[in-house]
């Protein structure tokens, strides 16, 4: 800077007051920003969080059935015609699951999410086959499931019944079980019945 410069400058800024700073005060544990990255860490662990289990079937041990056992239940409600035509097998069969060869946990799992989903699905008849458990290889797990399967379908809302089958579909190794009709599934039986029905006048 040439010496005419620097002397104007100097006259320039002569009277100039630099700004007061603010003190910086050092940033603890427990400040804002912290709280603040600690949040997002909370969330982004609840975000990666397993779903929680819906399932409200028991997961405590049943105890074995006899291979020959009958499986039978039915709500109050449940007409006896209806019932006599689940045990006779006279309801088509719209879907059906085969738990052989599946762990007690494993079987569980399955068990409720195939009953919820036939029930979303608006089905009505369904079969379940869970095995006897006669030879000695699956006497271990069949009977057990076997066992489970009953206590199981009777802890499920929308099961309205259940038999064990008849021996072309499985016989007491297997079992029909009917469910409830859903929402949607009423809704339509009321359309069908009131179609081209003319209310009356008084």
């Amino acid at each position: 800077m040439a010496d005419d410069d620097r002397t104007l400058f100097h006259r320039e800024m002569g009277d100039v007051v630099p700004l007061k700073r603010e003190r910086r005060v050092a940033r603890g544990a427990g400040s804002f920003d912290d709280r603040d990255s600690s949040l997002a860490e909370r969330r982004q662990a609840a975000v990666a969080a397993p779903e929680a289990d819906r399932n409200i079937l028991n997961d405590r041990e049943a105890e074995p059935l006899d291979p020959w056992y009958v499986l039978a239940f039915k709500r109050p409600g449940v007409q006896n015609g209806v019932y006599r035509k689940l045990r006779q097998g006279r309801y088509e069969q719209e879907a059906r699951l085969d738990l052989h060869r599946m762990t007690v946990r494993v079987a569980r799992r399955e068990l409720f999410d195939f009953v919820e989903q036939c029930f979303e699905l608006g089905l009505r008849s369904v079969l379940l086959v869970h095995g006897k458990g006669e030879r000695k290889a699956e006497r271990e797990r069949s009977a057990v499931l076997k066992g489970h399967v009953d206590v199981w379908l009777r802890e499920m809302p929308v099961v309205q019944a259940f038999h064990s089958a008849q021996p072309r579909h499985g016989g007491t190794g297997a079992a029909y079980v009917l469910l409830r009709k859903s929402e949607e599934q009423k809704r339509k039986n009321r359309e069908r019945f009131t179609k081209g029905r003319v209310p009356i006048d008084r």
